[in-house]
């Protein structure tokens, strides 16, 4: 069991997964994105996910962030069958990708105006 830093289990996992588009397969990558989304929110687990488009001119690198209560509800979601089967298609809008995973141990607290 972990810590609680500001209210929340210290426990979380963030993930960060960096995914190279192939070029012009933008709106293909989109719209899986939008199918795997809403399935991963069902998730038991599952806190939120981002995705974050390349601000830089020509950039193909998205990324996507997600967080967990814990790192075993996200390995579990990882390793099914299901999940298998959900991102398979992603792949053929997508040059290369790299996953980072940290556990939570510190955040700063919301500002109170």
């Amino acid at each position: 069991m972990g810590t609680v830093q500001n209210g929340h289990s210290a426990d979380r996992l963030s993930v960060v997964f960096a995914v190279q588009v192939t070029e012009g397969c933008e709106e293909g990558f989109l719209e899986m994105y939008d199918q795997i989304r809403k399935s991963v929110a069902r998730t038991p687990g599952h806190i939120i996910d981002r995705l974050g488009e390349p601000v830089e001119e020509g950039s193909r690198q998205w990324v996507i962030t997600s967080e967990w209560e814990t790192p075993e509800a996200f390995f579990a979601w990882q390793q099914s069958d299901e999940h298998q089967q959900m991102v398979a298609p992603l792949r053929k809008w997508v040059d290369s990708t790299q996953s980072l995973r940290f556990r939570v141990v510190k955040e700063t607290a919301e500002v109170k105006s």
